[in-house]
């Protein structure tokens, strides 16, 4: 049996069998090249972002890791430091013991002794002197304590030392206490 309706005949197909794309499919993928263009651009600008974002880190952590081992490193040279400055008024009170005058002369070779193991103990450990006496004087170096007259010497130059100065490692530990002269 045959309809009887007419059907609406379908339009001829171009040489290559295939349909001409319609302007709207057109600029459809028109569209979706820009959107894919412009991800794109938005997914390589947060790429840079990132690789910078984790170049500053790694640089930061960097730094922070060289001054951990930098502080690290200047406890354990300078960690003593403490221990041998609460020793100084030890020191200071053996050297005046030897100053002082005494019928004993085995007391005084004792003290002395002690004096000595202590100094050459604190040497090996750090601590030097600080030149003073006939020195220039050096504010990083003395406290000026005294300041006397005197033609016999430069200005501002130390003529007595009150109190002995050290240095820990070559850092300043205790300035010396002096005495400077100064021309009238």
């Amino acid at each position: 049996m045959e309809n009887d309706t007419p059907q609406a005949e379908a339009p001829p197909l171009p040489a290559g069998g295939q349909s001409e794309p319609d302007s709207v499919e057109l600029s459809d993928s028109v569209l979706t090249i820009e959107a894919v263009a412009a991800e794109r651009d938005r997914l390589q600008t947060e790429k840079n972002e990132l690789s910078d974002r984790f170049a500053r880190l790694a640089a930061e952590f960097d730094n922070f890791r060289k001054r951990t081992d930098r502080e690290k490193c200047e406890l354990l040279e300078y960690g003593s430091m403490d221990a041998v400055k609460a020793l100084l008024p030890v020191v200071d009170d053996l050297e005046r013991a030897l100053k002082t005058e005494t019928a004993d002369v085995e007391y005084s070779r004792g003290v002395a002794l002690i004096q000595q193991r202590m100094a050459d103990i604190l040497q090996k450990l750090g601590l030097e002197p600080v030149a003073a006496e006939g020195q220039p004087f050096d504010p990083n170096l003395h406290h000026g304590i005294d300041r006397v007259e005197s033609e016999a010497v430069e200005q501002d130059t130390v003529v007595a030392e009150y109190q002995r100065g050290y240095t820990f490692k070559g850092r300043l530990l205790r300035p010396a206490m002096v005495r400077v002269a100064v021309k009238a």
